[in-house]
């Protein structure tokens, strides 16, 4: 919360427009290309950022895929995950969350300008819905993200069992697969320091369905977490080596 307050005061001449201007695309999301949208939130991000301390440090651009049509599997750290994906990010993506964060303001407005789908994980015919309406939009080119953690992590960089479920959407659209690693990405948002914090976004190698199309879907998310946890320990193994 302290952050917030230290993004919105060092910005407060350019929230109260900008406010207006993200509750109006949020309302008129048919109005605008996914592209106009996109580059309006990555404006708002990249200036919150600028305004809280929080640096955006990103890997593996190079590893996103060049056609449209992919999926993002982050591992789940805050609320804080999809601004940090937002300004690393070359491309608009779009993403399937949970019905609990649905009514949190600004999020909310986020979500509804990304055009997100909410997924209500205790309704099983309206979470299969949601599965198979990704899968068809990224079939027709759109990209998504999805933490396949189901809940974010209450224990910094250390990353959660990967739901084997949550891939089901990326094996129905026979799409690429992109693990992306998030490291201090909870700190913006899940701690009480205002101190400078770099959160750094590894794009990793994607796995092309090819690779993939003979795994259970339990099978393509530990794969996918295991990257993930790698890539985590290597920087840590990184920082402890300059201490």
């Amino acid at each position: 919360m302290k952050r917030i307050l230290l993004m919105v005061c060092r910005n407060i001449f350019l929230v109260p427009f900008m406010w207006v201007k993200l509750c109006y695309y949020a309302s008129h999301v048919d109005k605008y290309s996914e592209e106009k949208r996109f580059e309006m939130l990555k404006f708002i991000t990249t200036r919150a950022n600028k305004g809280g301390n929080v640096t955006i440090e990103v890997h593996g651009k190079e590893n996103i895929p060049e056609k449209d049509g992919f999926m993002f599997f982050p591992n789940h750290q805050g609320l804080y995950d999809v601004l940090a994906i937002i300004q690393a990010c070359p491309r608009p993506f779009s993403v399937v969350a949970k019905k609990e964060v649905a009514n949190i303001q600004f999020l909310k407005q986020v979500f509804a300008c990304m055009k997100a789908y909410m997924i209500d994980r205790d309704d099983v015919r309206q979470a299969m819905q949601v599965i198979i309406d990704v899968a068809d939009e990224v079939k027709n080119g759109r990209n998504y993200l999805i933490f396949a953690e189901g809940t974010r992590s209450r224990s910094g960089n250390e990353v959660q069992t990967f739901k084997g479920g949550s891939f089901k959407a990326a094996t129905k659209a026979r799409c690429p697969i992109v693990p992306v690693a998030l490291i201090d990405s909870f700190v913006p948002f899940d701690s009480s320091t205002t101190k400078p914090v770099t959160v750094q976004v590894h794009f990793l190698k994607p796995l092309c369905y090819d690779e993939y199309k003979d795994m259970k879907t339990t099978e393509i998310a530990g794969q996918v977490k295991d990257a993930i946890q790698q890539t985590i320990q290597e920087q840590d193994s990184k920082f402890s080596c300059l201490l």
